[in-house]
């Protein structure tokens, strides 16, 4: 009796799921359908590569401050990069997959709820450090940027950290738009936003009336603390910006959590 209690419990051990190998194989393949998918892939790695190409390295051979403007601009097409990665990356896949009704499906499933968002914020976080790699390649490459290893790095580990509140913006676009709308959404606020925080154009040299608005949105926080690392930053204390993005993520996180019970509601 004991010995086939035992048998018992070790069968039931072994066919225990492994939230870890989990979570693995639902990255892998989150991934593998992002790179699949040449709208997601394509549109936002080429976009801020195409932008430094052009106002970079062909056009800009200026000082902005005390840095070349291929310098500046890495910073800034960096944050436009990973904005566009992580809002793209979770708010237009999960409001596609919410309207096949995919997420009932993964609800039935063994999978650990949490296993799903966080294969998209990593899937998300991949495709936002190769961005960044991509324009640091291309600014040393033909640009003449000259940084040192350990800013290099820096600068990657900032933006990439950085992407994590638009992340949390995405799960919350992604839980209210539809799943056609969704692309339309997420440029209602990745492009005015991205504009108004100095990511196209030098913070410097905007509107007094923009830089007023800037100052409330999330892009010109990242953007800020990445120009710091290369020496071009305002000045202004990295600590205030950090918790502007971390306050701003968990605004989004709590809008998000709303939208996914009121699905559950909704759903049974």
């Amino acid at each position: 009796m004991a010995t086939a209690s035992t048998a018992l419990s070790s069968m039931v051990n072994v066919q225990r799921p492994n939230p870890f190998r989990i979570c693995l194989k639902e990255t892998k393949y989150e991934f593998l359908k992002s790179l699949r998918f040449p709208m997601y892939s394509v549109s936002t790695i080429v976009f801020p590569l195409m932008f430094y190409i052009l106002f970079g390295v062909v056009m800009g051979r200026q000082m902005i401050g005390s840095v070349s403007t291929t310098v500046y601009l890495i910073p800034t097409y960096g944050t436009f990069g990973v904005m566009g990665a992580s809002l793209f990356g979770t708010a237009a896949s999960l409001a596609s997959e919410r309207g096949l009704g995919w997420l009932q499906v993964k609800r039935a499933s063994p999978m650990p709820p949490f296993a799903y968002f966080l294969a998209k914020v990593i899937m998300s976080l991949m495709f936002s450090t190769a961005n960044v790699l991509l324009l640091l390649s291309l600014g040393i490459a033909f640009g003449g940027v000259h940084l040192p290893a350990m800013t290099a790095a820096k600068l990657v580990a900032t933006l990439v950290a950085g992407s994590l509140p638009f992340c949390a913006m995405g799960l919350a676009i992604g839980y209210f738009a539809g799943p056609t709308s969704a692309p339309a959404v997420i440029n209602m606020f990745h492009l005015p936003m991205a504009f108004c925080s100095g990511l196209w154009i030098p913070f410097m040299f905007l509107p007094k009336l923009v830089q007023h608005i800037a100052v409330f949105l999330p892009p010109y926080h990242l953007s800020q603390l990445a120009l710091s690392v290369v020496g071009a930053g305002s000045g202004a204390p990295n600590l205030g910006h950090w918790e502007a993005l971390g306050g701003f993520a968990m605004i989004c996180l709590g809008v998000a959590r709303w939208g996914h019970q009121r699905d559950q509601k909704a759903n049974g």
